[in-house]
């Protein structure tokens, strides 16, 4: 299957019109969306947009990125993440989100429904223990633990969520989220030298992070010749 239908049907996406408000484009979109989805889904395999990922045709890469987001398993990581570093903007962008997607579908589909479940969750204790009880079932899930890390960060228990984000990492090393989460926790931990090595993993992996850079600019400054000394090793 080659890339030209892929990408007929990725450009009948909708385009939002000037008569459109916010819940009529919101409407669209989501049809649309699932109309790509369900044509993709049906005469393509993973493999294959995987391999369309190298395809010279922008369009082509867009497009099967677009499909993975939603379809895509964990097995398209690594391929994917290679994508952050593409020329075109537009598949960078899609890349990121492509992984997001891939991420939160990291292990059964009943587990998964779950950590979408407990992200949604507004009581911090609530989320806490369902997140603890949905590791404990599932142990190799990266996104579960750096849901929890997110948690822990917002509850200020910055060792905690830095723990999480490191097994996060180490399950899935492609995880710019986890490192860059990891370097806040250190910065909030008055640790800049341990938060500019974390920086520098996430934008390695994911350059187009947004404010990571200047971040990084900022921490070599504060350490003056010893940040830059690190960042020659």
């Amino acid at each position: 299957m080659g890339a030209a239908l892929l990408v007929e049907y990725y450009q009948r996406m909708p385009t939002r019109r000037a008569k459109d408000d916010a819940e009529t484009w919101r409407k669209r979109q989501e049809e649309g969306r699932q109309k790509f989805l369900n044509l993709a889904r049906a005469r393509y395999t993973e493999g294959t947009l995987l391999r369309l990922l190298e395809n010279q045709d922008l369009r082509a890469r867009r497009a099967a990125l677009a499909a993975l987001c939603k379809i895509g398993t964990m097995e398209a990581s690594e391929a994917t993440a290679a994508r952050l570093q593409d020329e075109d903007a537009e598949v960078r962008q899609l890349a990121a989100d492509a992984l997001w997607g891939l991420w939160f579908r990291g292990d059964t589909e009943e587990n998964n429904q779950e950590l979408q479940r407990l992200v949604r969750v507004r009581d911090r204790d609530k989320a806490l223990t369902g997140l603890d009880q949905l590791i404990g079932r599932a142990p190799q899930f990266a996104e579960a633990y750096n849901q929890r890390a997110v948690l822990f960060f917002r509850l200020k228990q910055y060792d905690r969520s830095i723990a999480d984000c490191e097994k996060a990492v180490q399950l899935n090393p492609h995880h710019f989220g986890a490192l860059a989460g990891m370097a806040q926790c250190y910065v909030q931990l008055r640790k800049p030298k341990a938060a500019l090595k974390a920086f520098r993993c996430a934008l390695n992996i994911n350059p187009n992070l947004d404010g990571v850079a200047e971040t990084i600019r900022a921490l070599e400054t504060t350490l003056g010749e010893e940040g830059r000394k690190d960042d020659k090793k």
